[in-house]
């Protein structure tokens, strides 16, 4: 095991640049998980829609970005495994499988792994680059949440993407909007752009 942090190099994410060991990646999964039921915490409700506004997503997108891939994803799935085994840590301290919005949950799942990949390509290092890591792992959120939410409510699919996605659109732009400026931030705080 090294002591000393991992020299920043092309293909790392935040993550890679504290001292490898077991120990580190269980802790940065489990930290994970529990940064997206904290932030899923954040929930308010959207009038017409059964989907509320959290910071969940955010968080997924986040946890992805600086874990990586693998982390990530395992991350995320400790994060659904929890929830659905009864923590009360979805959003607004719900729990358990199904739900309309359960396929965001799921979504975000895919999301970490997509924008943890492009993290590990740079996908994190700069403004541009962020923000279309942001919009494609939300994308992915949205693909398998919308459908979910149909056919989870019996809804039509124009009337899933009216209360699944065009009301959360402002909110995700503004969640772009953060990790466009703390994501590449981190990075020239810490000497690498990458």
């Amino acid at each position: 095991m090294s002591t000393a942090a991992a020299t920043p190099r092309t293909g790392a994410v935040l993550a890679d640049l504290l001292p490898a060991s077991r120990t580190r990646d269980i802790a940065l999964v489990l930290g994970g998980a529990a940064l997206t039921g904290l932030a899923a915490q954040i929930a308010v409700p959207v009038p017409g829609s059964p989907v509320p506004v959290t910071g969940q997503t955010f968080a997924a997108l986040l946890v992805g970005t600086a874990l990586g891939a693998r982390r990530g994803f395992l991350s995320l799935a400790v994060y659904t495994l929890v929830g659905m085994a009864g923590v009360p840590w979805f959003s607004a301290g719900s729990s358990g499988p199904g739900g309309a919005s359960f396929g965001y949950v799921l979504g975000m799942l895919l999301a970490a792994t997509v924008v943890g990949a492009l993290a590990r390509r740079g996908g994190d290092r700069s403004v541009l680059r962020t923000a279309g890591t942001m919009v494609l792992g939300s994308a992915v959120i949205y693909a398998v949440g919308v459908p979910y939410l149909a056919l989870s409510t019996g809804m039509s699919p124009a009337a899933a993407l009216s209360a699944g996605l065009v009301p959360f659109l402002l909110g995700d732009a503004l969640k772009a909007a953060l990790a466009m400026g703390a994501l590449p931030a981190a990075w020239k705080l810490l000497g690498n752009k990458g």
